[in-house]
């Protein structure tokens, strides 16, 4: 079995009212957890490289990697660039064998927006790769990406109407109330998702996947962890996995997880350590982190995706 594009996950998941996972990659450790999560319950996967990630990893050594986990599992995987800032880097990751792309001109004028989505999905559609385009901008920090809560916006769904119809994309990201990053919202705050802005976008696009970045929920339990065993994480609230669970029931065919995944694993090297603190060996504590990745990935795919049994 080859990559696939995520072009009959999406189709499956606007009918079923489930969303895809679409998790971030780094390292062969991570790759391996979540891919044994969706075996277990065999669900598709989005298994994402944001540019952090490429200059980090190597993007021709975390192609192979997919290209194994696909072999071994036999699920059907799509391999995404995630927050790709220019046509040349989605030129390269299409060309390196990516069988979708995510354009983020969102810091650009609706017009500029749309003239280098355009490009970006002229070459991708000619090779046969789909697109994901945003906009709207979330808050928040990840990787590249860095958004000051005062430049941070919600999507306007007649511009999403428009930029979707003159672009020609495959999926739109637009910006709901969900934040990037691990420090999401304050406590004592309430962190809201703007429905209504997302079933006006679905009124408009009926039959359009939808995609939510910035959804990591924050796993207190995880997070007291990082702390217990000498972290310094801030408090913080993350996006309510009930709405995110909302979300998949309606327009969402594609939800991005990274930041639960950082911490779970951060937490999981932190307590092997503090147990064992004579261990140098890199197995003995990737170990752990691998299967506390796995353990994560689960749960979303059951309780808040919804996709388990969907590949």
């Amino acid at each position: 079995m080859a990559l696939v594009t995520t072009k009959e996950m999406f189709k499956k998941a606007y009918e079923g009212g489930y969303a895809i996972g679409a998790f971030n990659v780094n390292n062969m450790e991570t790759i391996q957890g979540i891919v044994e999560a969706a075996k277990q319950v065999n669900a598709p996967l989005i298994l994402q490289v944001s540019a952090g990630a490429r200059k980090y990893a190597n993007p021709r050594y975390l192609k192979k990697l997919v290209d194994a986990a696909v072999e071994d599992s036999g699920l059907p995987i799509c391999l995404h660039l995630d927050h790709g800032d220019s046509f040349e880097l989605c030129k390269d990751s299409i060309d390196g064998g990516f069988t979708s792309v995510m354009i983020d001109a969102s810091h650009e004028s609706l017009e500029k927006n749309i003239e280098i989505t355009k490009k970006v999905v002229a070459y991708a559609h000619d090779r046969g790769v789909v697109v994901e385009a945003e906009i709207g901008r979330l808050a928040g920090v990840e990787d590249d990406v860095n958004v000051a809560d005062s430049d941070a916006m919600y999507t306007h769904p007649e511009e999403a109407y428009e930029f979707a119809t003159k672009t020609g994309i495959d999926s739109l990201a637009i910006a709901i109330g969900t934040s990037h990053g691990a420090y999401k919202f304050k406590p004592g705050t309430k962190p809201k998702l703007r429905f209504d802005i997302l079933e006006k976008v679905g009124n408009l696009l009926p039959g359009f996947p939808i995609v939510l970045h910035g959804a990591s929920s924050v796993p207190q339990d995880k997070v007291a962890l990082v702390n217990k065993y000498g972290g310094a994480m801030p408090d913080a609230i993350g996006v309510p996995e009930e709405m995110l669970r909302k979300a998949a029931t309606m327009a969402v065919c594609k939800i991005n997880i990274d930041s639960d995944l950082r911490v779970a694993f951060t937490a999981a090297v932190r307590q092997h350590f503090a147990e064992n603190p004579s261990h140098f060996d890199p197995r003995q504590y990737l170990g752990p982190a691998r299967t506390a990745i796995t353990e994560m990935v689960k749960h979303k795919l059951i309780d808040v995706l919804g996709c388990a049994g969907k590949a």
